[in-house]
């Protein structure tokens, strides 16, 4: 191949990289490197882990016959090579945009997506239901490849889909992309087995000969490869002096190797293609591999930083020169060491999110008292609630769509018996450019249902203040969930003194006539300014911050349905069962017959976008809230449009 060509221009799809020479690999991943590069400079997205897994995603695509051959990617912000080779290389600036390309794999998109991520660890369970299915229709030529790293193997499902698949007579291959790092670094046992195992040069040795010897072995007989993996497994232990986890599951275990090096990981991946059954091979990478700024620097920054200088490694930041609202996951992290400070039962939990989240401010602070329980976050809300058992006041912050993965234990666990844990959701609501797996639009409703839940959102950086203040006080003795969303505030001056707030009491911003806009949480703010908009046409809308869907300010509806005849329901979540749904509930329980425009995010799944042309295509920007008070007072509709950025 002429080295002065453009390999990675030629490839569109996994077959044109198979018509390459094994040499060209390097020239092929130094290529796709260095497209991802330029391009996640300019747009954005997940950056780290996809520039550590080059040279692992063009040796599969190389060695196995995908999308025959089924390639399973674990979470998926590190599939941003795998989309690049698998026929989207040419729109792939589209990458995390409105009507765009997923940031991760999305079966609607490719057949080379085979299942849909987002969360983590479901990579060998979704591997093994495909490997199950294609021995079971004969289809036994069939691979499935699971890539699971990036702290997935923290999880428990990770560890349900091994045990299970340990059984299996499957032909499943795990690989296990180490690389030390979630978002933020591994914590836990599994990790520090990990590198004692990547670290012991005595076993390394001797895995090298052994493979070695594995490559030849089918010469002496029909045994000779149960007998030369039993040695190896004792030389394993002895070494290590310890069992080898994998091996014990009954997973064939092959590595540490190098993950970087693919003209190596291609032929070893060849050769595990002949092996039979379930295997694993644990390849060592590095997050942010091929660029210097990422590899001299934190590792946790360069997971997703934005859009920035390629060439200097600069972040591109807002040329705003006046003060601006912090975010809110900031005000959390701030507002946790000052609780902390005053009332010694205070906790801080989260599942492996701690930069995410800003529970990093009290780790720093106060170490002994904040915890980073790993990509768990069953684990997490059990884990809060032994603590609650203690007189202990765990806050458990857990993004909100990743609190659905820990429905059983907030309701078994914490729930049933009344434990006071405070559930701290960030990203609650529409999420952003992350998409559909990380919105977190269910909480109001599924949280709503659940005995003893308080259920409350703030409206702004004061009240999510107040809320945490109120949360810890001996007044409130059940357990109380406060979501908030992605992204900045909306008050500057936000650091206040602190005030109680009363469990399931609202508040009225504004008086009115005309119509009455009752809403929960951030947008709230949007509400503020359509009553502007609307008082300038002549509409006078009282405004409603509701606080609590549960329990619900019974008071304030009376007041609301007593006054008005029109009311809008605005909320940053699902229409179904929310916010609106429990007004609703408590106008049919009440015998009123007001008219009610619900507005929130309808039912259907909601694709990435900024946060602002999500609220405009599901119906709840401030716009929209005026175009519903326009029509629930018979007004024509107007052509004037709000924009406002908040």
């Amino acid at each position: 191949m002429d080295k002065g060509q453009n390999l990675l221009e030629s490839i569109y799809y996994p077959a044109d990289l198979r018509k390459l020479k094994e040499t060209d690999l390097v020239q092929v991943c130094n290529e796709l490197r260095q497209f991802i590069i330029d391009i996640v400079s300019e747009k954005g997205g997940h950056f780290g882990g996809s520039l550590g897994v080059v040279e692992l995603t063009v040796a599969l695509h190389y060695i196995f016959n995908t999308p025959y051959d089924q390639l399973v990617w674990d979470t998926g912000h590190q599939a941003y090579g795998h989309k690049i080779l698998t026929g989207r290389r040419q729109n792939f600036g589209t990458n995390r945009l409105y009507k765009g390309l997923s940031g991760f794999p999305n079966r609607k998109e490719s057949e080379y997506d085979t299942f849909g991520v987002g969360h983590t660890s479901t990579s060998i369970s979704a591997a093994l239901g495909m490997a199950t299915a294609s021995h079971y229709k004969g289809e036994n030529d069939r691979q499935h490849i699971a890539v699971i790293g990036d702290g997935a193997m923290t999880a428990g499902l990770a560890f349900e889909g091994l045990n299970n698949a340990g059984i299996s007579k499957s032909n499943i291959l795990v690989v296990l992309n180490d690389n030390c790092m979630s978002i933020d670094p591994n914590v836990g046992a599994l990790n520090k087995y990990l590198t004692d195992m990547s670290a012991s040069p005595g076993y390394n040795k001797m895995k090298d000969e052994v493979w070695k010897l594995l490559g030849k072995i089918s010469k002496f007989g029909p045994n000779a490869q149960e007998i030369a993996s039993n040695i190896e497994n004792a030389v394993k232990t002895s070494l290590l002096k310890q069992s080898n986890l994998f091996e014990s599951l009954n997973f064939r275990y092959f590595g540490p190797v190098d993950g970087h090096d693919v003209v190596h990981m291609a032929r070893i991946l060849k050769d595990l293609k002949n092996i039979p059954g379930p295997k694993i091979l644990h390849a060592l990478t590095m997050k942010g591999k091929g660029y210097k700024f990422s590899e001299e620097g934190n590792q946790t920054f360069w997971h997703a930083p934005g859009t920035f200088d390629k060439d200097t490694g600069k972040v591109v930041k807002s040329d705003s020169t006046t003060p601006q609202p912090p975010k809110y996951q900031d005000v959390f992290g701030h507002t946790m060491v000052e609780l902390a400070e005053k009332n010694s039962k205070i906790m801080g939990i989260t599942p492996a999110m701690p930069s995410g989240c800003s529970l990093n401010i009290m780790m720093k602070a106060m170490p002994d008292r904040a915890f980073d329980v790993g990509i768990a976050e069953q684990h997490a809300v059990t884990f809060s609630a032994g603590l609650a058992t203690q007189g202990l006041i765990p806050y458990c912050n857990i993004y909100s769509t990743f609190m659905q993965r820990a429905y059983d234990q907030v309701i078994h666990d914490v729930a049933i018996q009344n434990l006071k844990v405070v559930f701290c959701l960030d990203r609650g609501g529409v999420s952003g450019a992350d998409g559909a797996t990380h919105h977190g639009n269910y909480d109001l409703a599924f949280f709503r249902c659940v005995p003893n839940m308080i259920v409350s959102a703030p409206m702004d950086e004061i009240e999510l203040r107040n809320l945490m203040y109120t949360a810890q006080l001996e007044t409130v003795t059940s357990p109380i969930s406060i979501r908030y969303p992605r992204g900045n505030g909306v008050i500057i001056d936000w650091q206040q003194p602190f005030k109680e707030i009363e469990i399931g009491k609202g508040r009225k911003i504004k008086d009115g006539k005309d119509v009455a806009i009752l809403t929960i949480g951030h947008p709230g703010n949007f509400a503020v300014k359509a009553c502007k908009v609307l008082a300038e046409e002549g509409i006078d809308a009282a405004h409603y911050d509701m606080r609590f869907v549960k329990p619900i300010d019974e008071q304030m509806l009376h007041e609301v349905f007593t006054k008005f005849s029109n009311v809008i329901t605005v909320e940053d979540g699902c229409l179904m069962g929310g916010m609106g749904s429990s007004v609703l509930e408590f106008m049919a329980d009440n015998n009123y017959n007001s008219k009610v425009i619900r507005l929130g995010i309808p039912d259907k799944v909601v694709e990435q976008g900024t946060q602002m042309e999500l609220y405009k295509e599901c119906g709840y920007s401030p716009d929209d809230i005026v175009e519903a008070a326009r029509g629930i007072m018979g007004k024509k509709k107007s052509s004037k449009q709000i924009f406002i950025a908040l």
